[in-house]
Order: structure tokens, then sequence, then C-alpha cells
């Protein structure tokens, strides 16, 4: 016998499967489990294990490809972290030179990659995964296989750019980044760390792995804007590197929702000059909620970076 839980609309639904000799049935039970800190846990996950020690549930959301654990405490369900996603075959190659100049900027809008904590160890997307600038921030782990190219282990890169479609060569030969390929196109220096240089592209396993062994400290957010419209780029993001949604909150007002911009920038048409203002994030891949208070004081100004005190785990 095993036990498998599910979420459904804020409850917590215990599902025992029985299997004796190839035969399987299945009773349900719901328990009203108060989910005390996922505030958006209304989806249903798709496969939960609970350990045996019935402390620990390790899910896995099909639709978002996530893994979650979440912690069993005093009849408390407690959202614990992102965990890694299985390997992947897909293939890699490379953009820039050795100074990995090319690949700042890009399509995230992380602006200098090395004053902003990012580092030459970040890649390019395909669009398939790219996922409109959703992806931004995520992190993934990187290893070359079956090529004579490769060299042994893996490296850690940061999702900060998108790599565009070339129809105008076939995604066989030149269009490796074109619909519904996957792909990374890493910064050089990355790249030369799981393969030479030499092979141009080579076949890699991928997973997507927590950031929070990259992304110390707090969440970072970078004012750029006007008077009557703020738009925020939100950097160095744990846990599962991404986010869904925004919200910010100035002292004279109530939560004001943010649309998404572009990559990992999020906006506010707004008048918010001479207030405190404070940051809601739910993540895309966790839907886990954090609320960063009084980010920035009454006196912040446009082009200056802010950071909070918290993250995501």
């Amino acid at each position: 016998m095993f036990m498998c839980i599910t979420w459904y609309h804020g409850l917590c639904m215990f599902i025992y499967v029985y299997l004796t000799l190839g035969a399987c049935s299945v009773h349900t039970r719901q328990t009203p489990f108060l989910v005390n800190n996922i505030p958006h846990m209304s989806i249903m996950f798709s496969v939960c294990l609970l350990d045996e020690n019935m402390h620990m549930v390790w899910c896995l959301d099909f639709r978002e490809c996530a893994f979650i654990i979440i912690r069993i405490h005093g009849g408390f369900a407690i959202y614990h972290g992102y965990v890694p996603s299985p390997w992947t075959l897909t293939h890699a190659t490379f953009y820039g030179d050795e100074s990995a100049s090319a690949t700042m900027g890009g399509a995230c809008g992380y602006g200098n990659l090395i004053t902003n904590g990012y580092g030459t160890d970040t890649a390019a997307l395909s669009s398939t995964i790219f996922n409109d600038g959703y992806a931004c921030g995520q992190c993934y782990q990187i290893r070359c296989v079956q090529s004579p190219w490769c060299y042994t282990g893996y490296t850690t890169v940061t999702a900060t750019n998108l790599c565009p479609p070339n129809w105008s060569q076939d995604s066989n030969d030149g269009g490796w980044c074109n619909p519904p390929r996957t792909h990374f196109d890493m910064a050089k220096p990355a790249f030369m760390k799981i393969a030479q240089w030499k092979a141009g592209i080579v076949p890699v396993m991928y997973r997507r792995v927590p950031c929070n062994a990259i992304r110390k400290g707090g969440i970072r957010f970078s004012f750029q804007g006007n008077g009557y419209w703020l738009l925020v780029y939100v950097m160095n993001v744990a846990g599962a590197g991404d986010i869904k949604q925004m919200w910010v909150k100035g002292t004279k007002t109530n939560w004001i929702n943010m649309s998404h911009n572009w990559g990992a920038s999020y906006q506010a048409f707004a008048t918010l000059q001479g207030q405190s203002l404070s940051f809601r994030l739910t993540s895309y891949t966790t839907k886990q909620t954090i609320t960063a208070y009084n980010v920035a004081p009454a006196n912040w100004n446009l082009g200056l970076t802010y950071q909070a005190n918290v993250n995501f785990h």
C-alpha cells in the first residue's frame, strides 16, 4: 500500500491505493488541512507521494512540470520548497565570446549581468521554454552527453535571454531555436564548462533546479518609468526563480495589480511618488506568494535598485 495526496480547492485529499495481484482499488477521504502559507493553492497537483513517516509530501504538477515539497506538521500543510525536475535530453550551443559581453542586457531586462549578480553562467532559451518571459530567472543544470567534445560534470545557468527562431534555416541545421524545439544558447564561458567550444553544438541533459544555491539575500527591485508609470525589474529571485504575478502598495494606496510588461519586468500605472512601497509576488511555477514590506522608502527614485529582506524558498 502507498498513499497519494492531491490538492483540490484548498482541501487535502488523501488517496489510498492498494496494489493486490495486479488489481488497483482507490479510496478517497477529504481532510481539511489548513494551507497556511500557500494563498493560491487552488490548483490540483497531478501526483503526490507521502513519505513513510507521514512528514513530507512530494508533489508533481504535470501542467507546470514542477516539483515542490509540502511538509505536514501539527495538522498544517506547509509549503517547503521547489525541488529539481527530471533530466531531459535537448541540445545546447553558445553565443558571444569568452567575455560574455554579448549576453549583457537580454530579453529578461537584467541589464549588466555581472553587476546584478548573474555572472556569466547564463543562457538564452528557445521560445518554447522561454514562455513569453515567464521563464526569466529560472535555473537549470546542464551537462553534455553523447559527444566526444563533452567534459564531465554539469553547470548551473540562469535564464536571462530569448533565443529567437531563425526561420531561414532548417530546425535541424542552424535553426536550433525554432519551435517546437527546446534549446539552450549558452554564454560561451558557461558552455566551456561542459564541452569544448569547437563543438559548436552538443547534446545535453538538462533539468530545472532551485535557485537558492546561487541567489542569496532578498529579492531586488530596479525602478524605471516616470511620475505616472512605475516599471519594476525583478531580480535575484530564489526558489523556482520565476514570477507570475506582482502587486505594489504605497502607504496611501491599496494593493495595485501590476501587469507583465516583458521579460522580468512588471508595471503599474499609478502615482506612487512620496510613498514607501511594498510588493507582493507570486511564483509562476510553485504559486507560492510572498510579501516584501517597505522595500523602498518614501523618497525612492527612478534608476535605483532596492532590496527586500525576503525571498522564495
